[in-house]
């Protein structure tokens, strides 16, 4: 991935997590049950842990041109996009079978991470 756009892409997902997750304390309490105001607080919690994770590896691409931090950064995303997207999508009434895609994004960011760990424990910062 384009640093630039990691960068810009995590800088979205932090304002969404950021919008979310007021509008959820502010406006939702009294709509949603405790049971989905705990997932819509878990799903907006690994938004903005794994988009500042994101961040980084966009920071980190920028420093150094490796494809396999490029593709940490697009499995961060993918895993984003499934994880929270998809409780965001079950909490909004979509069909429970989609509900499907959040333990596929939960996946995508570990495997992110591990891939990340490895190649960072592979270069031993020597790389360019």
């Amino acid at each position: 991935m384009n640093p630039q756009r990691t960068m810009a892409c995590a800088a979205l997902l932090l304002a969404i997590g950021i919008i979310v997750g007021a509008t959820a304390s502010h406006a939702l309490q009294n709509v949603l049950n405790a049971s989905q105001m705990h997932a819509l607080e878990t799903a907006v919690e690994y938004q903005l842990i794994n988009a500042l994770g994101l961040f980084m590896v966009g920071l980190l691409v920028r420093a150094r041109t490796d494809a396999w931090l490029s593709r940490a950064a697009a499995l961060l995303l993918a895993g984003i996009l499934c994880f929270s997207g998809g409780i965001y999508l079950m909490l909004a009434g979509a069909p429970r079978m989609l509900g499907l895609v959040t333990p596929v994004g939960g996946l995508l960011l570990i495997v992110a991470w591990l891939l990340l760990a490895w190649r960072l424990f592979s270069t031993n910062g020597t790389e360019r």
